[in-house]
């Protein structure tokens, strides 16, 4: 099945006992025995699993051709279950442009337990020279938040095997609708479901999907039961439902952003815009070779510095200023501003949530605020 069939179907099955065309909310928290004691439902406590739950799963793993999807409260849930299965000592390698959220995760929480290094990863050089006995994981993310850079995925993924290295991919910016990790050679991917899956910023979610049903994925799969940090089955039910608009919405998303990142790219107010659908974008042959289409996120610095960044942003009308991405209106930040004291985003950059209002209106929005 292509990936639009697969999105409305995988989540849903006909109610047996009412025939309902649409799987039903299943409120319950615990699910009666057989006589002998078994669970002829398959389901026995719902922090252990949940028909609607369960449903998701299978839609999350087959849109990005996994073996087994696990969902989880939040993105930063599901990679703290990541975090969470990987032995004590374990070295981790990171972006250097990685999502401040997992990466203060690390620093914050996992200090001490485990040890990590935020690199280049596009170097090859500098990727072999951080390679310990003692690394298990290479952490990717491409397309990066907010810088839009791009990973090779199959070079880094070539790297990691060499060395008998797990690699994880945070695919949120792209989804599986614009790049297929795990296909690329990636053990795991990671999605902030609460972005382009829920769509309609009215929603968290996480998940975490497997290329195979290997031991480390079930000690995620233990980590994601015991530590409960799961979804509760509206959410769940909410999120299989936006996921069946999921393929039509990227392509508008798209659309939009690569022309609004055309036009950025020529106003004499713009410094550089970053999106890896320019051939401006330094990786954008690479982008090329392993997305099928560029995602709804661009980021763009102006000349004139912070100032010039929070005048802009405070001009504009259409385009919400709020922290988040993936709904159907178009959202923008001042991202150094939200991500601390360390971040390495300059501060005269603003990151776009492209949304799906008519082009038309987003192009004249920003250019009476820029004017």
């Amino acid at each position: 099945m292509r990936l639009e069939t697969i999105a409305i179907h995988a989540a849903n099955h006909i109610d047996e006992s009412s025939r309902a065309v649409i799987q039903p909310i299943v409120l319950s928290t615990t699910f009666e025995r057989a006589e002998d004691g078994t669970f002829p439902g398959g389901h026995i406590y719902s922090r252990a699993s949940n028909p609607n739950r369960t449903l998701l799963e299978n839609v999350l793993a087959k849109l990005e051709g996994g073996a087994d999807a696990a969902a989880f409260s939040s993105g930063n849930a599901a990679g703290m279950s990541v975090f969470q299965s990987l032995a004590p000592g374990t070295h981790i390698i990171a972006p250097d442009d990685m999502y401040h959220g997992l990466r203060n995760q690390l620093k914050l929480l996992f200090a001490g337990i485990l040890t990590f290094d935020f690199i280049d990863i596009n170097d090859s050089d500098v990727l072999e020279s951080y390679i310990k006995p003692e690394t298990g994981l290479i952490w990717i993310e491409t397309p990066s938040n907010p810088l839009l850079k791009i990973t090779d995925i199959k070079k880094v993924v070539a790297i990691a095997k060499q060395h008998d290295i797990k690699v994880a991919c945070d695919n949120t910016f792209a989804t599986p609708i614009c790049q297929q990790p795990l296909a690329l050679g990636a053990d795991l991917v990671m999605h902030s479901s609460t972005k382009y899956f829920g769509g309609h910023s009215d929603l968290m979610g996480g998940a975490l999907i497997t290329a195979e049903k290997s031991d480390w994925w079930e000690k995620i799969r233990q980590v994601q039961t015991m530590g409960g940090a799961i979804p509760s089955p509206m959410d769940c039910y909410m999120l299989a439902r936006s996921i069946k608009t999921l393929p039509y919405r990227i392509r508008g998303h798209v659309h939009n952003a690569q022309l609004l990142a055309e036009h950025l790219e020529k106003h004499s107010k713009v410094e550089a815009v970053m999106y890896p659908g320019l051939p401006s974008h330094p990786q954008h042959q690479i982008a090329k070779g392993q997305m099928s289409a560029f995602g709804g996120m661009l980021s763009f610095t102006l000349k004139g510095g912070e100032a010039e960044a929070r005048r802009v942003i405070n001009a504009l009308q259409l385009f919400t200023q709020a922290t988040s991405l993936g709904g159907v209106e178009s959202l923008i930040e001042h991202r150094a501003s939200v991500e601390g004291p360390d971040t390495k985003t300059p501060f005269n950059l603003l990151r776009v949530s492209v949304g799906l209002e008519h082009i038309d209106d987003l192009v004249a929005d920003l250019e009476q605020a820029l004017n």
